[in-house]
């Protein structure tokens, strides 16, 4: 005795729905993907190009009213901008913040600035820096 079959004979009848309907998840998802992606290598690229500017605290050195930083800067060629330093109290209250302005042809500026206090200040923090 044999048994019956319950599969469809294939390429008879044609593709089921679910099969339509994978297909179109995975050229969906694709087409996401691609998007995702592209978005996140736009973002990535502009954050990169724009950077025209950008520095690092060496080291520094507090004193009743200031503090010494020694700030290294990289920035392109003829980009001018400023950097913008803080010192914190030991409590951990602002007691001085100041802009920096960096101008010329040089790419790489090593300079020690000096930023006033208001009490003595037992950090110096590098905010950030913007080009002009």
């Amino acid at each position: 005795m044999s048994t019956a079959s319950t599969r469809l004979p294939e390429g008879r009848y044609g593709s089921s729905s679910d099969e339509r309907a994978d297909r179109k998840l995975k050229v969906a998802g694709a087409v996401l993907g691609a998007l995702l992606l592209a978005l996140v290598g736009y973002w990535a690229y502009h954050y990169v190009v724009q950077s025209k500017i950008s520095a690092q605290v060496v080291t520094f050195a507090a004193s009743a009213d200031a503090v010494e930083v020694h700030l290294e800067v990289h920035k392109d060629s003829g980009a001018s901008g400023y950097c913008t330093l803080r010192s914190q109290a030991a409590d951990g209250s602002e007691v001085g913040r100041a802009d920096f302005h960096f101008t010329g042809s040089a790419t790489e500026i090593d300079r020690v600035v000096t930023l006033r206090t208001t009490a003595r200040g037992t950090t110096a923090e590098l905010l950030g820096c913007h080009a002009d």
